[in-house]
């Protein structure tokens, strides 16, 4: 059997830059090596493209700088491949298909995705569309509204307009109310998100989520559990994996909580009425056909204390493959083991 070559694309330009670093090793420890050669590429924080050749055990501790060598991706359509530099010398590397391990900007948002389609080279994940829309919180609440999905109600500020975000104080102090959350528009990895009780942490909120994002997004807290579901699949054969419930060390799953917080818990398959699991499964799908995905995306959900309603979060169009991540976490307990699952979204790039 011929070896098709995998690109594993990560790093980047983004706050998310070491989760990315993390979850290209999972990846990369996990493909099937009997089908699959793999050339890692990592993009640096400012943004050079570094391939390393070197062995998987050592790629968490590379100095990429120094032993990385110089690569671009190539813009022919015809001859799809990778052009490793080498002084004055170029090298052809033929690539068959690209998995893009980058998480939040400029790797979430469909500008590396854009890259790809220039490029006519087949990618894991969702399109230019689907993870634009994705990516910005504001634009993927419209979708789920008109989809009928219940949901928090919000407001959104645009930082740089002094008169947008007094407006939006008011409809938090009058509509809204206290609790709130305040997030960046455009984040993952809970980067940038904080909770308010009054209006000096609102403020203050405000301010934080804005070195992240000059959108921001407050949210009307809800008291309910914290649930999660995994889709996989393309047009008509989409999947849900089971439902998780996140148990956070903290307040809420802010970054810390996340990957930092060893006392943060998870239980799969969450242990909540069959019902609800089979709606968030069910609304998961139509969230994400309705974004018209492709491959695969983690859709997060509440499940209300005092009514018991599912209300959707937001979507995640390139979740995480760390240790910890809920995506392949879901999926292993739905029967689906983290190298299937790797090959299977690598046959639906390649379709």
């Amino acid at each position: 059997m011929n070896k098709k070559n995998v690109l594993v694309l990560f790093g980047g330009c983004s706050p998310e830059h070491e989760v990315s670093k993390v979850s290209a090793y999972t990846i990369i420890a996990n493909i099937p090596e009997e089908k699959y050669n793999v050339y890692p590429v990592y993009i640096t924080k400012e943004g050079k493209w570094l391939l390393y050749d070197g062995s998987i055990d050592n790629l968490r501790n590379v100095p990429w700088e120094k032993f990385g060598t110089s690569a671009l991706l190539s813009p022919d359509r015809v001859n799809h491949g990778l052009l490793r530099i080498v002084g004055d010398k170029v090298k052809y590397i033929p690539v068959d298909v690209v998995f893009p391990a980058l998480h939040g900007e400029n790797g979430e948002d469909g500008t590396v995705q854009g890259l790809f389609e220039l490029s006519g080279m087949p990618y894991v994940g969702c399109g230019v569309l689907s993870s634009a829309l994705c990516m910005d919180k504001t634009f993927a609440k419209i979708i789920a509204r008109d989809i009928g999905l219940k949901q928090a109600e919000y407001t959104v500020v645009q930082v740089w307009d002094e008169d947008s975000a007094a407006a939006a104080v008011k409809r938090v102090q009058t509509r809204i109310k206290y609790p709130c959350f305040v997030k960046p528009a455009n984040a993952g990895s809970s980067a940038g998100i904080s909770k308010a009780a009054n209006k000096k942490a609102l403020l203050e909120a405000i301010e934080t989520a804005a070195h992240v994002d000059e959108k921001v997004v407050i949210e009307k807290a809800i008291h309910g559990r914290e649930l999660e579901c995994a889709v996989l699949g393309y047009r008509d054969n989409m999947q849900a994996s089971v439902v998780g419930e996140i148990l956070p060390a903290a307040e809420f799953y802010d970054y810390d909580a996340k990957y930092n917080n060893s006392e943060s818990k998870t239980v799969i398959p969450a242990d909540i009425p069959e019902e609800a699991s089979e709606e968030i499964r069910r609304r998961a799908i139509e969230m994400f056909r309705a974004v018209d995905g492709r491959g695969l995306a983690r859709v997060d959900f509440f499940l209300e204390d005092e009514t018991n309603h599912v209300i959707f979060n937001e979507i995640n169009t390139m979740p995480g493959f760390t240790s910890i991540s809920m995506y392949p976490k879901l999926w292993q307990a739905s029967g689906l083991p983290l190298p299937d699952l790797i090959d299977k979204l690598i046959e639906i790039a390649l379709q």
